[in-house]
């Protein structure tokens, strides 16, 4: 159904040092650019699924409070390095990893904000032995998100 998803961020570079490394945990890469207004990642060249870029209008970025992008994850290892790689570079914690139960009974997923406060999940549907496992442990709960302002 889609072909790619963009958000604005205030600077494009700045922004790169944030989803360089939180998107390779998803096996995705940069992989065009166009300098200074935006970066495209995704697994092969000709796949640019997810933007980073100035906003069109060239006003400030904002993420409001409806922007919410979800990277689909291969396993559950893969969501928790997500996790991890987002707060090392700079983003904050949205919602620890593990089962989402309200979503759906194999819904696992993990929640942050990126450096602009654009809001980021990475998730997977678990196979049904290991949802049950997995709703039958207590989750932890998810942290305040912290806004930051980067005027």
């Amino acid at each position: 159904m889609l072909h790619h998803v963009s958000v604005g961020v205030h600077d494009v570079e700045r922004a790169a040092k944030f989803y360089d490394p939180v998107l390779k945990t998803l096996g995705y890469k940069r992989i065009m650019e166009f300098l200074p207004h935006a970066i495209g990642y995704g697994e092969t060249r000709e796949r640019p699924e997810f933007w980073i870029q100035l906003p069109h209008n060239q006003q400030h970025a904002t993420a409001e409070n409806g922007t919410h992008v979800a990277f689909l994850a291969k396993s559950k290892q893969v969501v928790t390095k997500f996790h991890g790689a987002a707060l090392k570079h700079g983003g904050s914690n949205g919602g620890e990893p593990g089962p989402r139960p309200d979503y759906g009974p194999s819904y696992y997923g993990a929640f942050t904000y990126d450096l602009d406060g654009n809001k980021l999940e990475a998730m997977l549907m678990l196979p049904v032995k290991q949802a049950s496992k997995a709703a039958s442990r207590p989750t932890r709960p998810a942290a305040k998100a912290k806004k930051k302002s980067r005027r």
